[in-house]
């Protein structure tokens, strides 16, 4: 089948559908319904801003994905996926946000026509856009099928990246690097945030030479001083401040392809607890990094990192790092690995992390991260290259 609108070669596209249909073998599954838009994305290259509706990808072993959803955005897939246009189908807008009508009933209309009414079917049930109202319904009007959670099926399907991805993730990171750089240069006192997140976002959309920049899938995050204790807080318009430290946890993003990156300026002299603690973050990051190999596990880079910090006095848990790639709002993460003392899995050639060991204290919080690629050489790739020290503006 050629392809005309996906961003990927119908080889790479067939990769995907390969390993997602051995994983479905394995489970002996005899379709996937597919609710996650990065999912959906990765098997068909369709991209809209239509998550906030029901939509899926359709899964089987003997013919191209299906895609459903709203009527309205049938033309988006036209226009995006790489399948035959008779394989898009669409629910009217009477379905759209009805207190009497539900839009998985059309979807369990369609899988009784392609001749899964009474199939072994999976579906997302650990996923931000698949209800439990849709869930209800999709079971009832499916009565005759066995429904089972295929919860992360495709997403660890998606660990090892192919050149094309890595090539894509390669352009976001520049756009990552150009943002961090110029929201460093630009911050100062008296500076409100929301003027500083303006030019971070004009940066982010700009892109970088011929690299366009698209929307990443979590907003710039840069809390200041005792705000910078959470490692979640956005922006507001307040001015920053002379003797306050500011984290910027920002991604450049590439055809939905997301690299973050972080680093932390403290405007004005900065105190020696803040400095000796980027210190011994760098230096834990460097740890961590020295076990990011492939055939090592990922709790090896999270120990190096906590044994590292511990010896500067820093008590550190919890995870430090996950897979990263194509994604949507709200996480850029591949919910699959996680980079902490309790995970078991084998780094692999081709998979990427963004390996973030923030620090977040009583009244303060610093964040130096890499996004890093596992190679078959040794060394991981680094896909930013940016200075790891604390900026300090006097």
């Amino acid at each position: 089948m050629s392809i005309t609108r996906a961003p990927f070669s119908q080889k790479e596209y067939d990769r995907r559908l390969t390993k997602t249909r051995q994983a479905m073998e394995v489970d002996g599954l005899d379709a996937v319904i597919v609710t996650d838009p990065s999912n959906m994305a990765w098997l068909t290259g369709y991209d809209g801003w239509s998550f906030y509706v029901h939509q899926a990808v359709i899964v089987t072993h003997d013919t191209a994905p299906f895609w459903w959803g709203r009527r309205m955005d049938g033309n988006g897939a036209l226009r995006t996926v790489w399948m035959p246009d008779d394989h898009i189908h669409s629910y009217s807008d009477d379905y759209v946000m009805s207190p009497s009508l539900h839009a998985m009933n059309t979807l369990a209309d369609l899988m009784k026509s392609l001749g899964h009414g009474g199939s072994r079917i999976g579906v997302e049930m650990e996923n931000y856009y698949y209800s439990a109202r849709a869930h209800q319904v999709l079971t009832a009007a499916l009565d005759q099928a066995t429904i089972c959670d295929a919860t992360g099926l495709v997403n660890w399907q998606r660990g090892v990246k192919s050149d094309e991805e890595i090539g894509f993730m390669k352009n976001a990171a520049r756009i990552a690097e150009k943002m961090v750089s110029v929201a460093l240069e630009r911050a100062e006192p008296g500076l409100p945030k929301n003027e500083l997140v303006s030019d971070i976002y004009k940066t982010m959309i700009s892109g970088v030479d011929d690299i366009w920049g698209d929307y990443p899938a979590i907003v710039p995050m840069l809390p200041s001083g005792k705000d910078a204790s959470a490692a979640h807080l956005t922006w507001n318009g307040d001015p920053m401040k002379s003797g306050e430290v500011t984290f910027f946890e920002l991604a450049g993003c590439y055809r939905r392809y997301n690299v973050p990156l972080c680093r932390t300026i403290h405007l004005g002299p900065a105190p020696q607890a803040i400095i000796d603690a980027s210190k011994a973050l760098t230096e834990g990051l460097e740890k961590g990094l020295e076990q990011a190999v492939a055939g090592n596990r990922a709790c090896d880079i999270a120990n190096a990192l906590t044994e590292t910090l511990a010896k500067a006095g820093i008590d550190r848990h919890g995870r430090c790092g996950y897979p990263i790639g194509i994604s949507y709002p709200p996480d850029w993460g591949e919910r699959t690995i996680s980079l902490r003392s309790n995970d078991d899995s084998i780094l692999e050639p081709g998979m990427t992390f963004h390996f973030m060991p923030g620090l977040w204290m009583d009244d303060w919080g610093i964040e130096t991260t890499e996004t890093i690629l596992i190679t078959d050489t040794g060394a991981p790739y680094m896909f930013t290259n940016l200075p790891r020290e604390l900026t300090i503006k006097p």
